[in-house]
């Protein structure tokens, strides 16, 4: 006989979070355990970090990396879910709340074989669920290539495909990246 896994309320996840020696996301009531990355994808991702701090100081927005959890709430019946984006911004005043945030205008994805699929269906189609969301990126640490998603006016999410002779234009945060400045010290562009 197989048994099904615990339901875990969000209050109980968040209060076991804050000592946990391993992050975990949170899908519905049970969680799992995130693996480690690369050195390549702990470089984009500070890449990235590293400009949009810069870029953003003094605007009021923040800049997160890795261990900031972003709450979306699913619907009324659903329990809600709980990721750790790779890099994440918000620039709402109300987003306050101490482990997590729920309005980032920008979320950024490392691919890695273990959480590809993982990246671009589940958590794509979660995170547009978010309203505040204007941009999720998704970046390859295996070749130079980013992949954007967009809504556009309709409310249609759209995918922006872009290589080493490109740039990056982050409309959410008024930032323009060259893919060089994304892949520095990881892969030539």
């Amino acid at each position: 006989m197989e048994l099904a896994p615990a339901f875990i309320s969000p209050e109980h996840y968040l209060k076991a979070e804050e000592s946990s020696n391993l992050r975990h996301e949170y899908l519905g009531g049970q969680i799992f355990a995130m693996s480690g990355g690369s050195e390549e994808h702990n470089r984009i991702a500070g890449n990235i970090y590293a400009n949009l701090l810069y870029h953003l100081r003094g605007s009021g927005c923040k800049t997160f990396i890795a261990d900031m959890k972003v709450k979306i709430e699913i619907s009324q019946n659903t329990a809600d879910v709980f990721y750790y984006p790779d890099v994440m911004v918000t620039c709402d005043p109300q987003d306050t709340e101490k482990y997590y945030k729920i309005h980032p205008c920008f979320i950024v994805e490392i691919l890695s074989p273990s959480t590809e699929t993982l990246d671009r269906r589940e958590k794509r189609l979660n995170y547009q669920m978010l309203p505040s969301l204007q941009e999720y990126v998704l970046v390859s640490q295996e070749e130079v290539k980013v992949e954007v998603y967009r809504p556009n006016e309709a409310g249609n999410w759209e995918l922006e495909i872009l290589g080493s002779e490109d740039s990056l234009q982050l409309t959410s945060v008024g930032l323009t990246l060259t893919l060089a400045e994304i892949y520095e010290e990881v892969l030539p562009v």
